[in-house]
């Protein structure tokens, strides 16, 4: 069986192996920018009648999916091809066993070397959202994440494009709560490596936010030394409590009407969850976001989409998010499942509401996560029946635990213990 063969190019001539799976290639595939750059290979002359040039990555993946099973195909691709590059997407497209992989050194690789810096213990992200403006992909992390995760690790290095540009990063910096002074933030942005006009700017974030940058570029942000700011003396006269990791109470999160998933419901639906420190959880019909937030501070690396069609709700979730600084909370409008269509595929899914569609919902679900935990909240035994049955169809299997909660009330000066109704908590786990 043929295999594509995905060569890495830009920073360093190719080496034996690569050399001869480009050489013995019928079809050469790049993208105008690199066709420039492989220009200057000394393999050039040798393949230049075999190249195709592509208008976008889903015409590549098109022609490569329709072809290399007759053709001998090589895609010539920007440095190391599986660091957030097109190695990636062809090996999702085709499966492991139909590529071989040719790495240059990554764009991250050669900026670290640039500005003299080690990449020990540095958070590698990408913030490219894709070459095509109308089709931008979902990210593990968005812009609006940079000043938390600053917060968490003292060297970060993206990949960027012309949205999420350097400048864009500075100014989300600038406006974000970072705990170092920012004057000790420093930022690179190395621009356009291994071209002639290769050039690596140093600044503040506020430097960096009032200029402009050539395409393409690598931004690092390096912090102070992990408690180099913390020797300072606190200034704020009146500090408030610092906010729980776990435990927030139901008058500390904004809610309409009393619709809040109560707290020992949810501490519950959260240990269910068992919720993993990196990943993608849904939840869906989030209400006043309790649960999201709540995730949020426990996992603040997880990427957490709040779905709900309520606009009231919505307003609720929003204010809850800025409230706790929970940047890691995407607000998503709409119907479900219409509105979990463009979303990354999840590894934990709540559903605390689902408008009447709970099949749907499951059945939209199971199509999504190949493996991970649902948990579903019923109120009633209709609900809680419907949550099993849909589950089991599914393959899932399938636990329920019911909660019943009493509260102590005063009443004539004494304690009495006032129930709350009971809910059912409907995990499934496919494995």
């Amino acid at each position: 069986m043929n295999k594509v063969r995905i060569i890495g190019i830009g920073f360093r001539p190719l080496d034996t192996k690569a050399e001869r799976a480009l050489l013995n290639s019928d079809v050469v595939l790049v993208n105008d920018r690199l066709l420039g750059v492989f220009e200057n290979y000394a393999e050039y002359g040798e393949v230049k009648d075999r190249i195709i040039t592509h208008g976008n990555v889903y015409e590549m993946l098109d022609y490569i999916a329709d072809n290399y099973q007759t053709k001998k195909i090589a895609l010539l691709a920007a440095g190391d091809t599986m660091f957030f590059g097109r190695g990636r997407l062809v090996i999702e497209r085709l499966g492991k066993d139909a590529a071989e992989v040719y790495p240059d050194l990554s764009s991250i690789q050669v900026a670290f070397s640039r500005i003299k810096e080690t990449s020990n213990n540095a958070l590698l992200i990408s913030l490219h959202g894709g070459p095509d403006p109308e089709k931008r992909r979902k990210l593990e992390y968005e812009l609006a994440d940079v000043p938390r995760l600053l917060n968490r690790h003292s060297k970060i290095a993206i990949l960027t494009d012309k949205v999420n540009s350097p400048e864009a990063i500075a100014n989300v910096i600038c406006r974000g709560e970072v705990i170092s002074p920012q004057n000790s933030l420093r930022m690179y942005v190395c621009e356009k490596l291994g071209y002639d006009d290769e050039k690596v700017t140093e600044g503040t974030p506020q430097e960096i936010s009032i200029k402009s940058f050539e395409h393409p570029n690598v931004v690092i942000i390096k912090n102070a030394p992990v408690g180099a700011w913390r020797a300072m003396p606190l200034l704020t006269p009146n500090p408030q409590p610092p906010t729980p990791v776990f435990g927030l109470k139901e008058d500390e999160i904004r809610h309409s009407r009393g619709l809040i998933t109560k707290d020992e419901v949810r501490a519950v639906a959260l240990h269910k969850l068992r919720l993993p420190k990196t990943g993608m959880l849904w939840d869906i019909g989030a209400g006043s976001g309790s649960v999201s937030v709540e995730a949020s501070l426990l996992r603040p690396d997880l990427k957490i989409y709040a779905i709900e069609k309520d606009e009231e709700q919505v307003v609720n979730i929003r204010e809850n998010k800025n409230r706790y600084e929970a940047v890691n909370i995407e607000i998503v409008g709409g119907h479900a499942p219409e509105s979990l269509l463009q979303l990354p595929a999840p590894d934990r899914v709540f559903i605390g509401g689902s408008s009447g569609r709970l099949n749907d919902i499951v059945d939209y679900i199971n199509e999504r996560m190949p493996s991970g935990i649902a948990v579903i909240n019923a109120a009633t035994i209709e609900t809680l029946h419907e949550a099993v049955q849909s589950l089991e169809r599914n393959g899932f299997k399938v636990d329920v635990s019911e909660i019943s909660v009493s509260r102590s009330k005063a009443i004539g000066g004494k304690m009495h213990m006032s129930a709350l109704n009971p809910i059912f908590i409907v995990i499934g786990e496919k494995v």
